[in-house]
């Protein structure tokens, strides 16, 4: 493969000139394919309020103890590394179309095994089904909406995945005011069954028809998502669509993309965004709110709000661009809340929940609410800096940085560490605290919020406006 070969400089779909079609039905398939990640999100925002239904209105052989609670909410991570190795097989074989209808299955199962649970079991079983789908969705879902979408909104589209996921979750925490924790999964079902009707009116990606070899196939999603084919080159016959092949990662339009891949989904977890959920309702009631339920509703309104805006600005800003920016927002806020953390610990045992021990003060109460409150404007900051830009983002220049013939493979690895992070970090934070005690485990957090920031400087490029065959030959070096 040289540079000079014609076949391997033409994108698979562009057009001849800089007018870009502006059919209005890629939006809609894109929403289609997005129920998928809404439905990942209402799954991960589940347990928030089924946990404590579970614990106080369900039968005896239904409720769940402290450790049983915590496998509840963290086996669904479990779940979703596996359902990213299979999303990242499924992807290239049965297509993206299809492996976004099939995640479907288990969703709704996983909903109506925990539905009908009788005991534990059939409760942590619904959650790993429902986290099998979520890693499905996770993958498939970026990956569809980055391949029908053209330059101009790739962005904005792309986006929307994670709007979606936060939009779910706020969705599980608003309904769970109102539904105890068998109705919450009916309504857990709802959203995957929607995308199953919608999906299957949508067409498979044209780029995926034509590593097919269905040409008119792929033409007719063309016309359809697009509005026309009309003034779209022919793609060279056989474009590159092979099996993955240890060998190929010594090529650079492999190993580079793959490595940024990694990498951004690793920073995701490790900026702290796990423990600032943790730690939200807690940080509220310190604030005086009475209603400490508010605080899991608060931050979703901000993580969607912010999430928009990121999704309304990306394909202007750039991803480079946010992507710093929100590092730098995290790294004050983090560095803010470690501070917190500092000023009202008293004891070598104690965390945030005992009272600063101020001398002269007469209101001691008054000096640890107004704490409380920098903890609160730090978490919000957190929370609106991470949505604009290392929420979105990784999702986004995951579906976009691989070429056709290894995405499968790729983004499976990627999905894969993401949640296996995940994972790791919920389960070892609580240890990392003790060791180092709150506020050294939020200022390392804020290190390797420093270190996101100098690796996206340094090493993830722009990929606005630059079709995905573009960003393929930036890697090669053509």
């Amino acid at each position: 493969m040289s540079p000079e070969d014609p076949e391997e400089t033409l994108p698979l779909l562009r057009p001849p000139d800089s007018s870009v079609p502006r059919g209005r039905r890629v939006f809609l398939a894109a929403f289609a394919a997005a129920l998928g990640p809404l439905s990942f999100g209402y799954a991960l925002g589940y347990s928030s309020p089924a946990i404590p239904s579970l614990q106080r209105t369900a039968p005896p052989a239904l409720r769940l103890g402290d450790d049983a609670a915590s496998w509840f909410g963290a086996i669904v991570t479990l779940g979703a590394a596996a359902g990213g190795v299979l999303g990242g097989w499924l992807v290239d074989r049965a297509g993206r179309k299809l492996s976004l209808l099939l995640c479907t299955v288990p969703f709704v199962t996983g909903f109506a095994v925990i539905t009908a649970a009788r005991n534990v079991w059939m409760l942590l079983g619904g959650r790993v089904l429902t986290g099998l789908a979520c890693g499905v969705a996770s993958l498939v879902a970026p990956v569809y909406i980055s391949e029908i979408a053209y330059p101009a909104v790739r962005g904005l589209l792309g986006s929307c995945v994670q709007l979606m996921v936060v939009t779910g979750i706020l969705l599980a925490y608003v309904a769970g005011w109102v539904l105890e924790w068998r109705w919450l999964a009916v309504l857990g079902c709802v959203p995957p069954t929607l995308m199953l009707l919608l999906m299957c009116f949508m067409p498979e990606t044209p780029r995926f028809l034509l590593t097919q070899h269905q040409h008119q196939e792929a033409m007719a999603a063309l016309r359809f998502l697009w509005g026309s084919e009309e003034g779209w080159e022919e793609p060279p016959v056989g474009a590159e669509h092979q099996g993955f092949q240890l060998a190929m990662l010594r090529r650079p339009g492999v190993y580079k993309p793959l490595i940024i891949g990694i990498s951004l989904m690793a920073f995701q977890q490790l900026s702290g965004v796990n423990a600032i959920m943790f730690y939200a309702k807690t940080i509220f009631e310190e604030a005086k709110f009475k209603d400490s339920s508010l605080a899991s509703v608060t931050v979703g309104i901000i993580q969607v709000l912010f999430t928009a805006v990121a999704a309304l600005i990306m394909d202007r800003a750039g991803r480079r661009l946010l992507l710093a920016l929100s590092g730098v927002v995290m790294v004050f806020s983090m560095s803010a809340f470690g501070t917190y953390f500092k000023l009202t610990q008293s004891g070598p045992s104690n965390s945030s929940l005992v009272s600063l021990l101020v001398p002269i003060s007469t209101e001691p109460v008054d000096v640890h609410v107004g704490l409380a409150w920098l903890a609160v404007g730090s978490m919000c900051l957190f929370i609106a800096g991470f949505a604009v830009g290392w929420g979105p983002i990784p999702w986004l220049l995951m579906s976009e940085i691989f070429p056709l013939h290894v995405k499968g493979v790729a983004t499976g690895v990627c999905v894969l560490t993401n949640w296996f992070m995940a994972f790791l970090v919920t389960k070892a934070f609580s240890s990392v605290m003790e060791i180092l005690k709150p506020y050294g485990a939020f200022w390392l957090t804020a290190a390797f919020c420093i270190l996101s920031v100098l690796f996206t400087l340094t090493f993830v490029p722009e990929t606005k406006g630059r079709t995905l065959e573009q960003i393929t030959a930036y890697f090669e070096g053509r």
